[in-house]
């Protein structure tokens, strides 16, 4: 890789990220790791900490008002984890990865020896000080541009993984409300080899079963139930005395062998 003078380092940040710095002087400090400054002392170069640790703030608070629009219904603390299941090294890093922020970093020859430039923590703790920069730079909207464009994925796992998971919750929920009753689960049948096992899961409500639904696991099959049979009581509706709804099909399973 050539070695690239600090104003293309600059002009490279700015490429990838789609927004332009009117203190490019920002933008350098946010690619600049304290090994190089170490071995550049006097030389008017200033380390990314500081930045890495506003950006942290500034990350929380933009991905923090977009799950707050997400999910107006949700408390502090329901908020709290999934903003955590975001903001964390593995993600930051995931996407300073994508970014190819690494090839951009001002490293000491020591954390350059060492691999710095694909470093999980060292990725980061950069992009934070990156949207840092963009912050001082512009202010919280082109901020909240970034999130939008590089945690959009993120933020859309995050809302799926609940619609999938939480019907259980939602059924007990309303039926409590509702009917002042509890969701009982009972495994209806288990077939196929131990690798590939089915399970056949039906949910009551009373004397009444609602759902039954299959699935490759237990848990799975009891939140596909839970989802059908919210679907009756959404409707205000249960199933015929003594008719025991069929199960659903299990998903078809496309990972290749």
């Amino acid at each position: 890789m050539a070695k690239l003078l600090p104003a293309e380092r600059v002009k490279a940040l700015e490429e990838r990220l789609g927004t332009t710095f009117t203190r490019p002087e920002l933008a350098l400090t946010a690619l600049t790791h304290k090994s190089w400054v170490n071995e550049h002392r006097g030389e008017g170069f200033h380390d990314n900490e500081r930045l890495e640790f506003l950006g942290d703030a500034v990350l929380n608070l933009a991905v923090g008002h977009r799950l707050m629009e997400r999910f107006p219904q949700m408390k502090e603390g329901e908020l709290t984890p999934l903003r955590a299941r975001i903001v964390n090294e593995e993600g930051l890093s995931r996407i300073a990865r994508q970014l190819v922020l690494g090839d951009l970093l001002q490293l000491g020859r020591g954390e350059e020896l060492s691999g710095g430039r694909d470093k999980t923590s060292l990725l980061a703790n950069a992009l934070e000080a990156v949207f840092a920069a963009v912050y001082l730079n512009g202010g919280l909207e082109p901020v909240m541009g970034l999130v939008d464009r590089h945690f959009g994925e993120a933020l859309d796992g995050v809302a799926q993984a609940l619609s999938r998971q939480d019907y259980k919750t939602k059924l007990q929920e309303s039926a409590q409300e509702r009917l002042k009753l509890t969701p009982r689960y009972q495994i209806v049948s288990e077939t196929g080899p131990d690798h590939e096992k089915i399970f056949e899961v039906e949910v009551a409500l009373g004397p009444d079963v609602y759902a039954r639904a299959s699935g490759r696991s237990k848990k799975d099959a009891e939140q596909v139930a839970a989802r059908l049979a919210l679907e009756w009581m959404e409707r205000g509706e249960k199933p015929e005395q003594g008719t025991a709804p069929a199960p659903s099909p299990v998903p078809k399973d496309d990972t290749p062998a």
